[in-house]
């Protein structure tokens, strides 16, 4: 998720404590893995339709830091490997569809139907940039190319939460639009990738 050096090692600050204090408990990292994704999916899932969009945003960002700690507690303690990155990546999809179902309900309530199809749009094309890239993988290419990685998506849809929830109008449905449309990009840029890798390899 922390592509930038520097980034990485900002994180590393404030994610290299609890990670250790953790793993002295004997916690897995499977365990901060499940409880991240159980926790913000709830949360998300609770708060959203409600409205509660500061305190969805607060542990919207409190759970998400399960991505990071587990991880490093994984390099830690010498488990990380093939299932650490496939349970991450598969409740990954869990959470981000807790997310834009979330938003898809509160648009319901409110009956605002450019917060609806936005939504929609971007579970749907947000899942499918996902699946693309693992379908890549299966046949022996890369799809790492796109505008909108998970990190962009997330950070994007948190920002127009918090800023909806301080009572700014528009921001969420205009970011939610933004985010579809890019993930739908994405899938075609990964598609021509895809293609263009398996046709150089024949």
């Amino acid at each position: 998720m922390l592509n930038n050096p520097a980034a990485r090692k900002v994180a590393a600050v404030i994610i290299d404590p609890p990670a250790k204090l953790l793993v002295r408990m004997k916690v897995s990292p499977d365990a901060v893995t499940l409880t991240g994704t159980i926790g913000g999916s709830l949360s998300m899932l609770i708060l959203i339709p409600q409205g509660e969009f500061i305190w969805a945003f607060v542990l919207g960002v409190f759970f998400g830091l399960s991505d990071l700690l587990d991880g490093t507690m994984a390099r830690m303690t010498g488990k990380s490997g093939p299932w650490g990155n496939f349970l991450d990546a598969t409740l990954d999809r869990i959470t981000d569809g807790a997310v834009f179902a979330a938003l898809v309900l509160w648009g319901m309530n409110e009956e605002n139907y450019w917060i609806v199809g936005g939504a929609l749009l971007a579970l749907v094309s947000g899942q499918v940039v996902s699946y693309a890239k693992a379908r890549a993988e299966a046949v022996g290419a890369t799809a790492n190319v796109g505008i909108a990685e998970r990190a962009e998506r997330l950070i994007l849809t948190g920002i127009a939460v918090l800023l909806t929830g301080f009572g700014v109008p528009y921001v969420l449905a205009i970011a939610l639009w933004i985010i579809g449309i890019a993930g739908v990009v994405t899938v075609f840029q990964r598609m021509i990738e895809v293609r263009r890798q398996l046709r150089s390899a024949t």
